[in-house]
């Protein structure tokens, strides 16, 4: 294995992930840095509530296409003969993980970002679509019943190993299933406060069909 040109794939996925777009979108084109407004979060959702769905779904887009770049990284490396096939697998999460981790802690703006779920929902696009879009289906389901974003991430999220683990689209893969229950315990690491936000019936809602006024 090419030691260099493996290090240079480790830095490139995690420089994708650290790619900023709410904040470097909400001040090139708004003068407003999302950090300072809403729940202060660095991230789409919190783009959706102060910027408006357009500049939600752009930044939204732009992080799921991240974390999709960064996880394809590694058919890159086996196509270049630099990994196996038996190893493509295991560094589609390794390159994914490392770009979520770029997201939440980006170097272009003091390492403080959002929670993630879009570049996760990017990495596994480019790992499993068919399970990929089975969980927008239930994210966008329950967001639309509940209005909660929080909610919506954690049963998404909690979906892809559960139908990864019954086989639903072929064999069921170990580290697949394991990595899928890695992801949802640290989407729920990270939503700790949304999750008591709403145990105590306090947590924000986005409205989807509310007509945006940016």
């Amino acid at each position: 294995m090419n030691i260099a040109l493996l290090i240079i794939t480790i830095v490139a996925a995690y420089l994708l992930g650290s790619i900023p777009s709410s904040v470097w979108y909400g001040i090139g084109y708004f003068g407003i840095d999302v950090r300072k407004h809403g729940s202060g979060n660095a991230g789409a959702t919190n783009t959706f509530r102060v910027l408006g769905k357009r500049a939600g779904t752009i930044v939204m887009l732009i992080d799921v296409l991240k974390g999709w770049t960064a996880t394809c990284l590694a058919s890159l490396l086996f196509y270049m003969s630099t990994i196996g096939e038996t190893e493509l697998l295991m560094y589609k999460i390794l390159f994914g993980i490392i770009a979520i981790v770029g997201h939440i802690f980006p170097v272009f703006v003091g390492f403080k970002g959002g929670k993630g779920i879009a570049t996760l929902l990017g990495m596994v696009l480019a790992i499993h679509p068919e399970i990929a879009l089975v969980c927008i289906t239930i994210f966008i389901l329950t967001l639309i019943a509940s209005q909660y974003v929080s909610l919506s991430s954690i049963l998404a999220t909690l979906a892809f190993p559960v139908l990864s683990w019954l086989g639903v689209f072929g064999q069921p893969e170990p580290l697949l299933i394991v990595f899928g229950f890695v992801m949802f315990v640290l989407v729920v690491i990270t939503h700790q406060k949304n999750i008591i936000r709403l145990l105590n019936g306090n947590e924000n809602r986005v409205n989807l069909f509310k007509k945006s006024k940016a």
